[in-house]
Formats: C-alpha cells, sequence, structure tokens
C-alpha cells in the first residue's frame, strides 16, 4: 500500500469522497496510468474493491478512461508489454465504472447471486474508445489480447468478480509487467479462488479461467510440463506446468504422485465488493 494516511473510514465502509491521503505512484508507472493506479491504491485491497467510495469520486475514474483514447499512430509505437499493460488497466477501468455505474446492483436474474455483475444487461458488448479505436470488453479479451500470446493476461483481468484473479492494488505498466505476471503466477498456488488442492480426495480444482482460454495456456505452457504427465490432456498439461513454480513442498509431493483427477471449479460471480467488510 503506498497510502501513508488511511482513514478509519476505509475500515468500514470505503473512504469519505472527497478526502485524499498523500500518494506516491507505482515505480515505473507511465504518467497515462498515474490516475488509474491511485486510484486502485486507495480503493483496492486484496482484489477487493471499496465501490461505495469509488462511486463518490467517479469524475477522476471517468476522465482516466478518457483518456485511453490516445492516438493509434502512439500506442503502436509503444513497446508490447506496454501495448499490454494498456490493455488490462483498461480492461480493469471499464470494469470498475460498470460496476459504480450501476452500484448498487439490483438483482435481475436467478442464475446469478444477486450483486453479481452478470446482472447488468450487455456490459461486456458496451463499446469504448481506446487507442483509437472502438471496443468492447468482450473483444478485449477475445480479439486484442489473444495477440499477444501470454495467457497470463487473462488472470490479470479483474472481472468484477470474487473468482477473478486479484486485482491488484496498483495500475499495470510495460516497465515491470513481466514482474507483475509472474507474481500473478507465482499466487495463483495460494488463491483458493484460482487453485484448490485436497490431498484426501485425491483431487485438483482449478479456475475456469484456464479452461476459458484453453488453447493459448496449452501453446504457452503444455510442453514445459514433465514428462511423467504425458498422458494427461495438454490443457492439464499445461495446468501442471503453470503451478509447478508456485507449489509448496506437500504440493509438490501430490503432484508428483500423479495420482490425482483434476476438476474446473465453478467461477464465483458474486462482486467482489469490500463495501460493509470482508467477503469470506
Amino acid at each position: 500500500m503506498r497510502i501513508f494516511v488511511v482513514l478509519l473510514g476505509l475500515l468500514a465502509c470505503g473512504a469519505p469522497a472527497g478526502v485524499r491521503a498523500q500518494y506516491t505512484p507505482a515505480p515505473g508507472i507511465e504518467l497515462l496510468h498515474r490516475p488509474f493506479d491511485q486510484i486502485l491504491d486507495l480503493h483496492v485491497r486484496d482484489g477487493l474493491v471499496y465501490y461505495r467510495a469509488l462511486k463518490g469520486e467517479r469524475a477522476r475514474l471517468d476522465r482516466y478512461i478518457a483518456s485511453l483514447n490516445v492516438p493509434a499512430a502512439t500506442y503502436q509505437g509503444w513497446s508490447k508489454p506496454r501495448q499490454m499493460a494498456f490493455w488490462v488497466n483498461a480492461y480493469n477501468a471499464v470494469i470498475l465504472q460498470t460496476v459504480i455505474n450501476h452500484y448498487p446492483i439490483r438483482p435481475r436474474s436467478a442464475s446469478y447471486p444477486a450483486n453479481s455483475i452478470r446482472q447488468i444487461p450487455g456490459y461486456e458488448q458496451a463499446p469504448f474508445r481506446a487507442a483509437g479505436r472502438s471496443v468492447t470488453l468482450d473483444q478485449i479479451e477475445k480479439s486484442v489480447l489473444p495477440e499477444f500470446k501470454e495467457p497470463r493476461l487473462y488472470l490479470a483481468l479483474g472481472r468484477g468478480a470474487v473468482g477473478s484473479g486479484r486485482l491488484r492494488s496498483e495500475a499495470y505498466s510495460g516497465d515491470r509487467l513481466d514482474k507483475q505476471l509472474a507474481d500473478l503466477q507465482q499466487e495463483f498456488v495460494t488463491n483458493r479462488q484460482m487453485l484448490r488442492v485436497d490431498r484426501d480426495a485425491g483431487e485438483m480444482s482449478v479456475t475456469p479461467i484456464l479452461s476459458w482460454r484453453e488453447q493459448e495456456f496449452i501453446a504457452a505452457y503444455a510442453d514445459q510440463a514433465d514428462p511423467a504427465f504425458a498422458q494427461r490432456s495438454p490443457i492439464e498439461r499445461a495446468i501442471l506446468a503453470f503451478i509447478k513454480p508456485g507449489l509448496l513442498p506437500l504440493e509438490k509431493e501430490f503432484v508428483r504422485s500423479n495420482q490425482f483427477k483434476i476438476a474446473f471449479k465453478q467461477f464465483d460471480w458474486r462482486l467482489n465488493d469490500l463495501t460493509g467488510g470482508r467477503i469470506e
């Protein structure tokens, strides 16, 4: 956390609108993304968001999203890591904007939790301007990000849900992107929304995000799997190679046994809202 003055109100239901604490930009953050970095630093804790407080100062978020419509020629001149960081930040910012535009979210369908972002009709297809083009959240995930062939980016997307990869309290930046993505990969094993190892039941349950982007994960990781897993499916080999760096000793022993099944968890679509207290 880079805010040095934290008000008691943050611990209860979010920082009051209009209150500012001293802010230090994350190392290496581009000037374009500093407003978003400050928003995340103030309003995000351990992947959860003080949405009520964020709604109270939505003008800063709106201005940041408007600033993302840089000229296409400017965007094309950036490095690939900077382009990747740009799209992840754009996606995450628009998700936050979508939630506060409808906050508190009203239930419309019994298929999802009452406060789920999935209760907002058509939010993934709503267009906005970025890098000189009109895009949607759905297009960023399914058309823009696949061009980079970096599947860890899908875990950096804050989907407005408890089951998402952990939303960081800092913006992504080109200079630090590899380190930030490596941290996500390392944290994957300890995040129970991402991975749960049940040694007694002989089962490993994994976030469905990896199955949603199955081909990208297979292309990046399947060939890195231990030869002992050669008889497993390509996506299982990719999963085992992906989690290997972060496994604890007992988990490594469990994996080496190769006597377990892998199942995909059900995605948790509850809103990642910290307003009013932590989510269990």
